[in-house]
C-alpha cells in the first residue's frame, strides 16, 4: 500500500482512539468499518489487523487511564478474563468462516452497533444518583462473554456491551466505567491475536504495514483520549459514530436481501446520514438540558455521559 493511503490509516487510527477513549468504545467499530470499505480487507482479516493494532493502542490506553485514576482492578480481571476466553474462540470461528458468510455477518454486527450508538446517544440520558452495591461476579462474567465473542467476530463490540451496560446501571462514575473497560480490553485483544495468529498468520505478515499504520495512530490518541475523556461532547459524538457505522455499512448488507441497485444504495446512504446527524443534533441538546437540570438537582441524577 502507497505512503499516502497508509498515512491516512493512521489518522484514522488515531481518531478512532479519540472516540474510543471518550465514549469507551468506537476504535475496533470505526477501524474496521473503514479497512473493509476503504482498504477492501476481508472481514476476517481487517478483525485480526484491528485487534492486532489494538494489542498496541489497549495497553497505552490502559497505563494512561491508569495514571489518571480511571481503573478498578477488581472488574478489569472479573470482566477480561471471561471476555478472553470468548474472544479467542470468536476468533477462531471467524478465521474458518468463508468470506460469502463473513462479508454479511461482520456488516450486520458493525451496523447493529451503529444503531444501537444511535438510539443510545439520541436519548440524552441521565442517571439516577450512584448505586453503591457491587457488580455480582456473574453479571461481569457474562458481559465479558458476550463482548469478548462479538468483538472478534466483529473486530468490534466489546465497548458497546461491556461500557454500555456498566454505565447504564450506574455503579461507577463515568470515567471509571471507561477506564476499566479499556484496560481489561488488553486481556481480550491479546486473546483474540493469539486465535487470529493460529488461523491467519499469512494474512496478519502480509498487512503488516497496514497494522502498523493502524497501531501509530492508535498508540499517539490514546494518552489524550484518556486526558479528554471527561471534556467531550460525548453525546454528539456517540451518535456522529454510529450514524458513519451505518451509513457504510447497511449498503454491505442489502445486496444480500435482494437489493443491489446502485441508485438505490445511494439513496439509503443519505437518508441515514440526513436521519443520523438530525438525530445525532437532538441527542446532543437533550444532553445539554439534562446537563442543566443535574446542576439544579445535583441530589437527583447524575450526568453519565
Amino acid at each position: 500500500m502507497q505512503f499516502p493511503s497508509l498515512l491516512l490509516i493512521a489518522f484514522a487510527g488515531f481518531a478512532a482512539q479519540l472516540v474510543d477513549g471518550g465514549l469507551g468504545m468506537g476504535f475496533g467499530a470505526t477501524s474496521m468499518t473503514i479497512l473493509t470499505t476503504w482498504a477492501m480487507l476481508a472481514p476476517a482479516t481487517a478483525s485480526a489487523v484491528v485487534n492486532t493494532a489494538q494489542l498496541g493502542t489497549t495497553l497505552v490506553s490502559g497505563f494512561s487511564h491508569w495514571r489518571f485514576g480511571n481503573v478498578n482492578w477488581r472488574i478489569v480481571f472479573t470482566i477480561g478474563i471471561p471476555g478472553a476466553i470468548a474472544s479467542f474462540v470468536g476468533a477462531t470461528f471467524l478465521a474458518n468462516l468463508s468470506l460469502s458468510a463473513a462479508t454479511p455477518l461482520t456488516a450486520t454486527i458493525l451496523a447493529g452497533i451503529g444503531l444501537y450508538l444511535l438510539i443510545r446517544f439520541s436519548r440524552g440520558q441521565v442517571q439516577r444518583t450512584m448505586n453503591a452495591t457491587p457488580h455480582s461476579a456473574g453479571l461481569l462474567g457474562g458481559l465479558g462473554l458476550v463482548g469478548g465473542f462479538i468483538s472478534a467476530t466483529g473486530g468490534a463490540g466489546w465497548g458497546p456491551v461491556t461500557t454500555s451496560a456498566l454505565l447504564t446501571d450506574g455503579r461507577m462514575e463515568p470515567r471509571r466505567v471507561v477506564g476499566t473497560v479499556n484496560t481489561a480490553e488488553v486481556l481480550v485483544t491479546v486473546a483474540a491475536v493469539t486465535g487470529f495468529v493460529f488461523g491467519l498468520w499469512d494474512e496478519l505478515v502480509a498487512n503488516l504495514t497496514i497494522t502498523l499504520a493502524l497501531l501509530i495512530g492508535g498508540v499517539l490518541g490514546a494518552p489524550i483520549a484518556a486526558w479528554a475523556v471527561s471534556r467531550m461532547n460525548s453525546t454528539l459524538l456517540g451518535g456522529a459514530v454510529g450514524t458513519l457505522l451505518l451509513v457504510l455499512n447497511v449498503p454491505k448488507i442489502l445486496p444480500y436481501l435482494g437489493v443491489d441497485d446502485g441508485q438505490w444504495l445511494t439513496v439509503i446512504r443519505v437518508v441515514l446520514l440526513v436521519v443520523g446527524l438530525v438525530v445525532s443534533i437532538v441527542g446532543a441538546r437533550r444532553a445539554k438540558a439534562n446537563r442543566q437540570r443535574l446542576r439544579e438537582h445535583p441530589d437527583m441524577i447524575t450526568d453519565p455521559a
